[in-house]
């Protein structure tokens, strides 16, 4: 019988904080240089339109807006048709306006398998004040789904910026963040969840081993970028019938501040999925 060379896949996660500040910072450049297949989007603040301008031909879109003008939105670009779109996680009755533009779904035909791939954005919240009961809610209905995809043996990944760190690895401060959103006990206990009890695989972790970082985000405020004071909040978690089918994980950390696309780091994983 003959044999069919495997089908690669190359998904890049990418909080671009406005797709149109992305752009003038030099993304076109960074995309057209790596070449992902499936491009996951968070904050992006734009329209269909606005998007479709900037990626140009020979992309599929899948997006959410955010409710509030300029904030939030979630979309899906890839080279490969969608066999299918879902906006949002849970029940359509049950969303609520703080939850737009912050969960897009769709299932992509490569090769012979149909690959999950989410886009999501989880709320930043703040300790202390009704955001963080928003942060939680969302959250209950991630890992909900979570829980339905690994359960259907659903060959997907949920990427994005998540919004948490989940070990003390992952916050170069983590001494002085430990009553902070983003580190709290209860967040991290979300993470513990979808990479234990549910068997999802955080690749960035899995690929850099137990080291600090790599991390993904840093403020654009004094020398954090500079001194590599940051954060890892930006994920591409594996099912567990996808896992085993990756084989890198890069974080494309500027080379400079002058060069930052974001104030977060893109991360790029490639899969091989069989002939």
């Amino acid at each position: 019988m003959p044999s069919h060379p495997p089908t690669s896949l190359s998904i890049a996660t990418f909080n671009v904080n406005g797709i149109r500040a992305a752009f003038r910072r030099g993304m076109g450049a960074w995309l057209t240089r790596h070449a992902p297949d499936v491009l996951l989007l968070q904050e992006v603040r734009a329209t269909d339109e606005i998007i479709e301008g900037y990626l140009g031909e020979g992309w599929y879109l899948a997006h959410e807006e955010g409710a509030a003008k300029g904030r939030a939105g979630v979309a899906i670009a890839s080279r490969r048709p969608f066999e299918d779109v879902r906006i949002g996680v849970g029940e359509p009755s049950a969303r609520v306006d703080g939850e737009s533009g912050r969960w897009v779904e769709a299932d992509i035909r490569c090769g012979d398998r149909s690959v999950t791939v989410v886009s999501t954005y989880i709320h930043s919240g703040t300790a202390g004040t009704p955001s963080m009961d928003e942060k939680y809610a969302f959250l209950d209905k991630v890992s909900a789904r979570m829980g339905e995809l690994g359960a259907q043996g659903r060959t997907a990944v949920v990427a994005g910026d998540v919004n948490i760190g989940h070990t003390e690895r992952d916050i170069k401060n983590w001494k002085g963040n430990r009553k902070n959103a983003g580190f709290l006990p209860e967040e991290r206990a979300y993470l513990d969840r979808w990479t234990g009890e549910l068997g999802w695989v955080d690749l960035g972790r899995h690929f850099a081993g137990d080291v600090d970082g790599p991390y993904t985000w840093w403020s654009w405020r004094g020398k954090a970028f500079d001194n590599d004071s940051g954060w890892r909040i930006d994920y591409q978690l594996a099912s567990p019938a996808l896992a085993p089918l990756a084989v890198e994980a890069i974080v494309d950390r500027a080379p400079a501040y002058d060069q930052r696309i974001s104030d977060h780091a893109p991360l790029r994983v490639r899969y091989e999925l069989g002939g």
